[in-house]
């Protein structure tokens, strides 16, 4: 038996239940995972609330940890017990243990935390993917990073910063604006006081930012001269199909922490018991940068 947090009918927080629950041995192609650290993101809220469909109930959830290799299922041959890992892969990260296909995984650099690995699989490959597949944000760029206080917009600037981009960042209070110049950004809008029409005298290049319903008007005015809009809704898995595909963001990213390029914001960390806490944190703007569940 291990402990986990699960779902059993969608709905707020309170629908998060922490208990025991059976695991078997780890499958053929799959291995077993002790978690040591949990990724708290948004995408867990929406399923959590039934926006996002889960396969069925109830489920485990949660998708992005580190941990440590304890058991191999048939066929594995390139893990072993004892190695350090981390992932993305749908749903099942809230536990203390799991198995999972080996092609999820990628091997932790001795210099990346648990901590940092469970942040990065899911926030990190994503702004690898915006920087580098999406949009190739090159020197000179003007970049506007909506909600740049939190775990995707705090990596976000200061990796655009590093490429030599102009950073221009939105945030929704003073505090949270202190802490997204402090991690890259030129300028900072508070969206609740200033409008966006201040870029217009000279434009931007490119907007990355979050929907989580009607996407809002977008004023061509704002554009640079000569710029161009594109509109797209870009998934992880798009970007990431292969293996060599994971491994090329993962190595690209881990890179990226080691050279002092990017710096993991790990702000908020729960026991996994507290999920619920967790969700009505991060639901309430509470939060800033990372968050983790610790099993």
């Amino acid at each position: 038996m291990i402990k986990a947090v699960r779902v059993h009918q969608v709905g707020g927080p309170e629908a998060l239940v922490y208990e025991a629950v059976d695991l078997p041995p780890p499958g053929p192609g799959e291995i077993r995972i002790r978690q040591h650290a949990v990724g708290l993101n948004f995408i867990d809220v929406y399923y959590r609330t039934g926006l996002y469909k889960a396969p069925g109930l109830p489920f485990i959830a949660g998708n992005e940890a580190a941990g440590e290799v304890v058991a191999v299922g048939p066929g594995v041959t390139n893990f072993h017990p004892g190695d350090r890992v981390a992932y993305y892969h749908n749903l099942g990260a809230y536990a203390g243990e799991r198995n999972i296909p080996w092609e999820k995984l990628v091997k932790l650099p001795d210099h990346i935390t648990y901590e940092q690995g469970a942040v990065l699989m899911l926030k990190g490959l994503t702004v690898w993917y915006l920087l580098h597949k999406t949009f190739k944000v090159e020197p000179h760029h003007r970049v506007l990073v909506h909600a740049a206080a939190g775990g995707v917009g705090l990596l976000a600037c200061q990796w655009a910063r590093a490429l030599g981009a102009h950073v221009i960042g939105t945030v929704g209070s003073k505090a949270k604006a202190e802490l997204a110049l402090a991690n890259g950004c030129d300028h900072v809008i508070l969206y609740n006081e200033d409008s966006l029409s201040c870029l217009k005298p000279r434009g931007m290049f490119v907007s990355f930012g979050n929907a989580s319903g009607p996407v809002p008007p977008f004023a061509i005015a704002e554009l640079n001269s000569h710029g161009s809009l594109f509109a797209t809704r870009p998934k992880l898995n798009d970007y990431i199909g292969k293996r060599s595909e994971l491994l090329e963001g993962a190595d690209t990213l881990f890179a990226a922490v080691i050279n002092g390029k990017l710096h993991v914001p790990i702000n908020h960390a729960y026991a996994l018991k507290d999920a619920a806490r967790a969700h009505i944190d991060l639901e309430s703007r509470n939060t800033t940068g990372a968050s983790i569940l610790k099993p």
